[in-house]
C-alpha cells in the first residue's frame, strides 16, 4: 500500500505538468442541501478530469523497455484521454481500447492527444488483453494499479493543504482508483475525517465488492454516469477502500440526471453526470451534510452535441 511520502513522491513530480484544480463554494447549493459544501473542481484538469493524475504519475514511471514498447489501456474514456495526453507528454505511443458505443466526445479527444483508438464490441477487457500480448504492449490499468492509485491521492492531499478544516469528503466511485488514492491520502493526513463514496445503483460493483468481502466482476455495468460503469472492482483498490473508506452508498439514475442538471444551473459548472453523483446521493437523501463537506467535482467531458437549445 503507498505511504504517505510515495503520495507526496507523485505530487511532487506532477508539479508544473497539472493544474492545481481550485476548491469553489456555491451559497445555492449549501441552502438547497442545509450544509457547507466546497467543489474540488477536477472538470478544469488537464484533460478534463482527474484521471490524468495517476495516468502521468504511471507512465513518469515507466522503465525504458516499456516505453519503447508503448503503452495501451482500457476505458469508457476519460482514463483514454488521460493516457492519451500523458503518453503524448512523455513521448510514448499509445493504444486505447474503448466501446463503439463511447461517447463520441471522449473518442475524439483521446484521438486528438494522439492514441491509436480501438474500438470494440463486446468483451473490452478480453479485447485489451488480446491486442496488448498480440502487440507486446505495457498494459496500464485504468485504476487497478499502485502507481494510479499514488497519483490520485494527489488530490487528497490538495484538499487538506487548502482546506484543512475538512470534515468530510465524498467521491464519485466507479472501479475504485479515485476513491481509493484520495482516502488513502486524507486519512493519512486526518484520521477522523469521513470518506464517502456513491456508485451507480446499476454499476455498483464496489458496493457489492465490501458486501461479499472481496473484489467482485458485474456481468453488466451501465450507467448515464459512464465513468462510474466498471463492472469490475480493482484488488488494490479494495484493500485501500475497505481500510479507510467509511461508506459507499448507491444512488439511482433518476437522481444523477437530476442532479447534474441541478449542479450545472446553480453552479455554471459543465460536470458530465459522473461528477454530480454525490449531489445525487444528497438529493435522494442517503448522506446527511454535518460540518464542512468537499465534493469531488471528477471531470467535466460532456458531449455537447447533444444539448439543445430553446428556439432552434
Amino acid at each position: 500500500m503507498p505511504s504517505l511520502e510515495d503520495i507526496r513522491s507523485a505530487a511532487a513530480a506532477l508539479q508544473g505538468r497539472i493544474h492545481r484544480t481550485p476548491m469553489l463554494e456555491s451559497s445555492a447549493l449549501d441552502a438547497i442541501f442545509g450544509g457547507r459544501l466546497t467543489l474540488k473542481a477536477e472538470l478544469f484538469q488537464k484533460t478534463g478530469s482527474f484521471k490524468v493524475r495517476g495516468l502521468l504519475t504511471k507512465t513518469l514511471r515507466l522503465t525504458a523497455e516499456e516505453r519503447e514498447r508503448g503503452v495501451i489501456t482500457v476505458s469508457a474514456g476519460n482514463a483514454a484521454g488521460a493516457l492519451a495526453w500523458a503518453a503524448r507528454d512523455a513521448g510514448v505511443p499509445a493504444t486505447v481500447v474503448m466501446a463503439k458505443t463511447a461517447v463520441p466526445a471522449k473518442i475524439e479527444a483521446a484521438r486528438a492527444y494522439g492514441a491509436q483508438v480501438e474500438l470494440v464490441e463486446g468483451d473490452l477487457i478480453g479485447a485489451y488483453e488480446a491486442i496488448r500480448d498480440e502487440r507486446k504492449l505495457t498494459g496500464v490499468h485504468p485504476f487497478d494499479d499502485l502507481d494510479v492509485i499514488t497519483g490520485h491521492g494527489s488530490l487528497g492531499l490538495e484538499l487538506l493543504e487548502d482546506r484543512p478544516d475538512l470534515d468530510t469528503v465524498l467521491v464519485p466511485v466507479g472501479g475504485g482508483g479515485l476513491i481509493s488514492g484520495v482516502a488513502l491520502a486524507v486519512k493519512l493526513l486526518k484520521p477522523g475525517i469521513q470518506v464517502i463514496g456513491i456508485e451507480p445503483e446499476t454499476a455498483d460493483v464496489v458496493s457489492r465488492s465490501l458486501e461479499a468481502g472481496e473484489p467482485q466482476k458485474l456481468p453488466t455495468a451501465k450507467s448515464i454516469a459512464d465513468g462510474l460503469a466498471a463492472p469490475v472492482c480493482g484488488t488494490h483498490n479494495f484493500g485501500i477502500i475497505q481500510q479507510y473508506v467509511d461508506q459507499v452508498v448507491r444512488v439511482s439514475e433518476d437522481a444523477i440526471v437530476e442532479a447534474t442538471k441541478l449542479a450545472m444551473s446553480r453552479t455554471k459548472l459543465a460536470l458530465e453526470p459522473a461528477a454530480a453523483a454525490p449531489f445525487a446521493a444528497l438529493l435522494e437523501d442517503k448522506i446527511e451534510l454535518t460540518g464542512l463537506t468537499a465534493s469531488v467535482v471528477s471531470g467535466g467531458n460532456l458531449d455537447v452535441r447533444g444539448i439543445q437549445f430553446p428556439g432552434r
